[in-house]
C-alpha cells in the first residue's frame, strides 16, 4: 500500500532521510533504514575534504532551526567507504553531492555511482561557502550545465535539489528537467536567516547567516511543490517541515511522489518514520486509497 516509484526506483514507503541529518556514517543511516525510512540521503560531500564553518553552526528559533554548517565533509574518497557499508537490500541509498563547477559534479558522479541507487545534486544550499550552493541553483544557465554534465556520465537517476530562494522556482525546475534531471527535490532550507544574541549584541551563528528548516517552512514547501508539479513532467520529492502523516499527505496531494524528513528527526527522534508510516497507512485505509500513486497531485483536480 505504501510503495511508491520515483523515476523507476522502487521505495517500500514514501519516506526518506533528508540530507544533512544523521547522514554522515553508514551506521547512522542503517539505523534510520531499520527505523522505517525506505531511503536515506547522505550528508552532502565534495571531491576534497571541507572543514565547513566553526561553531556555533545551529540555533533553534520559533518554528524550526537555522543552520550554517558550511557543507563540512571528509571528501568523496573517505565518504565512499561509508556508502559501501549501507544496507541496500530493499532500501534506497542516495548520495548528495556538491561542487563548484560541472566538472567537479561529473567527477563525483563517476566516483560514487557504483555504491548508490540515485544521486542528488545539491545546487541549493543557502549557507554554503563561496563558490557553492544556492548561487548555482539560482542561475538557470549554471544549473543546466551541472545537471547536464552529471547526466552525461551517470548510470543512476539524477535528482536536482532546488532552492526556494528564487524569483520563479518553476523556471529553475523546467531548466533542470530540460537538462535531463530524472527527478526534483524541493525545497532546500529557506533563507538566509539570522538570530541575534541580545546579551552580547552579536549574531549567534559563526557565519552570521544560515538556512531555516522546520515546521515554519512547510507552507512554502507545499506551495512550491504544487507550482512545480504543473510545470514539469518528472517526479517530485517533497521536503520541508514534515513531522506527521498529515504533512506527508499534503505533499502528496500537492504533487510529490515521496518526501524527505530532516529536522523532525532531531525534534522527534528516529521513531518519526514508523509513526508516520503507521498513520499514513491508516489514513489511506480509512479514505479508501489503495496506493500512493492514486493520491499524487489530487489537490490539482478541478471542482
Amino acid at each position: 500500500m505504501l510503495e511508491t516509484d520515483v523515476c523507476g526506483v522502487q521505495f517500500r514507503n514514501p519516506l526518506m532521510l533528508a540530507a544533512g541529518i544523521m547522514g554522515s556514517t553508514a551506521s547512522s543511516m542503517n539505523w534510520i533504514l531499520k527505523s522505517g525510512a525506505a531511503g536515506v540521503i547522505s550528508k552532502s560531500f565534495s571531491l576534497n575534504p571541507h572543514p565547513g564553518y566553526k561553531n556555533p553552526t545551529t540555533v533553534g528559533v520559533d518554528g524550526g532551526i537555522i543552520n550554517a554548517i558550511g557543507l563540512s565533509n571528509p571528501g568523496v574518497d573517505n565518504f565512499k567507504e561509508e556508502l559501501k557499508q549501507i544496507n541496500r537490500v530493499n532500501n534506497v541509498v542516495i548520495a548528495s553531492i556538491y561542487g563548484a563547477n560541472p566538472e567537479e559534479f561529473k567527477e563525483l558522479v563517476l566516483k560514487v555511482q557504483d555504491y548508490v541507487d540515485m544521486i542528488e545534486l545539491n545546487i541549493s544550499c543557502p549557507h554554503a561557502m563561496e563558490g557553492y550552493g544556492a548561487s548555482i541553483g539560482q542561475d538557470c544557465n549554471l544549473s543546466h550545465k551541472i545537471v547536464s554534465a552529471s547526466k552525461d556520465v551517470s548510470e543512476v537517476p539524477i535528482i536536482a535539489k532546488l532552492t526556494p530562494n528564487v524569483t520563479d522556482i518553476c523556471e529553475i525546475a523546467e531548466t533542470c528537467e530540460n537538462a535531463g534531471a530524472d527527478a526534483l527535490s524541493l525545497i532546500n532550507t529557506l533563507g538566509p536567516g539570522m538570530k541575534i544574541n541580545i546579551d552580547v549584541a552579536k549574531p549567534v551563528l559563526f557565519n552570521k547567516f544560515g538556512g531555516m528548516s522546520g515546521r515554519a517552512i512547510k507552507p512554502i514547501a507545499i506551495s512550491n511543490v504544487y507550482s512545480v508539479y504543473d510545470a514539469v513532467d518528472i517526479p517530485i520529492i517533497g521536503v520541508g517541515g514534515i513531522y506527521t502523516f498529515e504533512d506527508v499527505v499534503e505533499f502528496i496531494f500537492a504533487g510529490a511522489r515521496a518526501v524527505q524528513i530532516g529536522t523532525a528527526v532531531m525534534d522527534e527522534g528516529i521513531e518519526v518514520f514508523s509513526n508516520i508510516n503507521d498513520g499514513l497507512e491508516k489514513f489511506m485505509k480509512d479514505k479508501g486509497y489503495s496506493s500512493i500513486d492514486e493520491m499524487v497531485g489530487l489537490a490539482h483536480r478541478e471542482d
